[in-house]
């Protein structure tokens, strides 16, 4: 199981036990990732922490002083 955290600006987007899809972007040396449809954003991960899965669940969203973020749980093989 993997937890990532998104970046989400509008309260009420998303609900917690909510099913998401994600769609990977890259960058020279990172990818990122968003929520569908842009919902919410991840921040930059390095190659080696690639997410495999593109499908989770939202366990969480909280707010913070910055905004909303959405905590999301992905299925993923430990070591993958």
């Amino acid at each position: 199981m993997r937890r990532m955290e998104f970046k989400m600006e509008r309260q009420g987007l998303l609900q917690e036990g909510q099913r998401v899809s994600v769609t990977e972007g890259v960058l020279p040396s990172n990818y990122y990732y968003i929520i569908d449809p842009s919902l919410a954003m991840s921040g930059n991960f390095p190659f080696r922490e690639r997410l495999l899965a593109r499908e989770g669940r939202v366990t969480a969203i909280e707010e913070k002083e910055r905004g909303f973020y959405v905590v999301v749980e992905f299925e993923e093989e430990d070591g993958a």
